[in-house]
């Protein structure tokens, strides 16, 4: 190596880093390609998989429709082989709760309808509601016995089937209940307030106008008026009356008599099979395999949750279906 006019070595000049810089960027260029193509690739199999996916899911509803409405044998929402058909009556019964007239006689229907239940049981929790929608139901029951003379009718009184509730239970064949249940409560109540000592006290006017002499009957700004609660106290009385009518129809000689039954008070469940307001003890599973000798329990009973219910049906179904080719079909507020 020559030296530098100082005196000093030259050295020779340090290359690129990474060798030419033509080199460099075919190597990036490269890099990039293959991460585009993996890419690719990848998009390319999820479309495959989605496809697939799509199609597994159209063949699953396609068989499924098959199943449900082909020339099987098997009707819509039927279960293969014998079961006791449950309809729930939980809560209040009202027009506008879970426990209205029309979704309960809905499950009833359905369960009565289905060819293979043996019978139809009613599994209550309520403490009553109103006098108007227990009436449809106890009516409708009687109704469908009459249409279904092979069917019986169970109610199972788990915590609580009192006024409205034991109104329906009335209807059943029988009826069951825990040793501690409440049953009973056989009274109507109309509940209400007054304000026009309040409203005086704290400088309040009354101005409610009418039309009618006792269009404001029982107003809370007003004293009571004797004959208004006349009044009210026989419309009370009357429907206490069609209550009783009721529950004497359904539950016939197996009452006691004793006048307190229909005071308005409730009593246990062992209380109650001894005034004949029940007729033993047992849970929806021990009705249903002891009594009806049906161990498989179906329950029809109307949820307001409209798609959830959809699919259980359709799960059922389904399940049934298969299970129906795979082996031969048997014939089977009052309180």
């Amino acid at each position: 190596m020559a030296d530098d006019p100082w005196g000093n070595e030259s050295r020779p000049a340090a290359p690129p880093v990474g060798g030419e810089p033509g080199a460099a960027r075919g190597r990036e260029w490269d890099l990039l390609e293959r991460v585009v193509m993996s890419s690719v690739e990848e998009q390319r199999r999820a479309r495959r998989w989605g496809i697939f996916f799509k199609l597994l899911t159209f063949a699953y509803l396609l068989g499924l429709v098959w199943m449900l409405f082909g020339d099987n044998g098997v009707e819509t929402g039927s279960i293969a082989g014998e079961h006791t058909a449950m309809v729930t009556v939980s809560g209040e019964i009202a027009d506008e709760s879970e426990a209205n007239a029309d979704a309960i006689i809905a499950g009833l229907q359905a369960a009565f309808e289905a060819p293979r239940s043996k019978a139809v049981l009613l599994r209550i929790n309520s403490p009553g509601g109103s006098p108007v929608q227990s009436a449809y139901v106890y009516d409708e029951i009687r109704r469908l016995r009459g249409l279904h003379k092979d069917k019986k009718v169970y109610a199972v009184i788990t915590d609580m089937g009192a006024s409205g509730a034991y109104y329906i239970a009335a209807a059943a064949d029988q009826i069951y209940v825990n040793p501690g249940s409440l049953v009973g409560s056989i009274g109507v109540i109309m509940q209400g307030f007054g304000v026009e000592g309040l409203m005086q006290k704290l400088g309040v006017e009354n101005r409610t106008l009418t039309s009618g002499e006792h269009k404001a009957i029982l107003s809370p700004f007003e004293p009571m008026k004797p004959a208004e609660v006349a009044h009210v106290n026989n419309l009370l009385l009357a429907v206490h009356q069609q209550f009783i009518a009721a529950v004497k129809q359904g539950r016939g000689q197996r009452l006691k008599d004793d006048a307190q039954i229909f005071s308005g008070l409730f009593w246990t469940g062992q209380q109650a099979v001894e005034l004949g307001l029940a007729d033993g003890f047992g849970s929806v599973d021990s009705v249903a395999r002891t009594v009806v000798q049906a161990e498989h329990v179906v329950d029809y009973s109307e949820h307001p949750d409209a798609l959830g219910g959809l699919i259980r049906k359709l799960g059922t179904s389904m399940g049934d279906a298969v299970a129906a080719r795979l082996a031969p079909v048997s014939e089977p507020r009052m309180r």
